[in-house]
């Protein structure tokens, strides 16, 4: 039996999910398990995935980094399919691991691709020093401490810390912070 697996990050890619589900069924998947979640989150469809699979079934995803976030993770995975006498097939490099061949390609390509990766994180974070050095990076807006203000009015209105936060869209313990400290909106002591 052929058992798909699609993957999108995040909620706004649904176009992408939906490509991945046509995809798979155009295979011929009997059965696909498709879920929104980061590669480092919990993936309970993965899971159920590797759960349903049974010897001598293949599980199909169209692209590598739709089923792992590293080498490691690759094999985890692969180590828990290989447990259960089932297969992986990574579509669009034509990789089947029911083969020694397939499982050979795997092994060098997610290399590969981890140390693309790594080299993409080293050019990110190169990027970032070069412009804090230019005064060019400033980081993610402190959104809080920007509503210190709006915090305090709130406060004075009588409105209780959860209240605040709802209506300001922030977490509780910024809500906190801003009270403590509200020249800076951070508590004594911190940074």
């Amino acid at each position: 039996m052929l058992i798909g697996y699609a993957r999108t990050s995040t909620y706004e890619q649904n176009a992408g999910l939906a490509a991945q589900v046509r995809d798979l069924k155009g295979l011929g998947c009997e059965r696909i398990f498709e879920e929104h979640a980061s590669a480092l989150s919990e993936r309970p469809a993965l899971d159920a995935a590797i759960e349903y699979a049974r010897e001598g079934d293949t599980v199909v995803v169209m692209k590598l980094d739709r089923l792992a976030r590293s080498v490691k993770h690759m094999w985890e995975v692969l180590d828990r399919l290989r447990g259960k006498s089932v297969a992986v097939r990574i579509e669009n490099m034509g990789i089947d691991t029911s083969t020694p061949t397939g499982k050979l390609m795997l092994n060098v390509l997610g290399g590969v691709a981890e140390f693309e990766r790594e080299m993409m994180l080293e050019r990110q974070r190169e990027g970032i020093q070069k412009a804090k050095l230019e005064g060019r990076y400033k980081g993610r807006s402190p959104t809080a401490r920007a509503k210190t203000a709006e915090i305090l009015a709130l406060r004075a209105q009588g409105h209780s810390m959860a209240s605040i936060a709802g209506v300001l869209g922030i977490g509780k313990a910024s809500v906190v912070r801003a009270l403590k400290n509200p020249h800076t909106g951070t508590a004594p002591g911190t940074i």
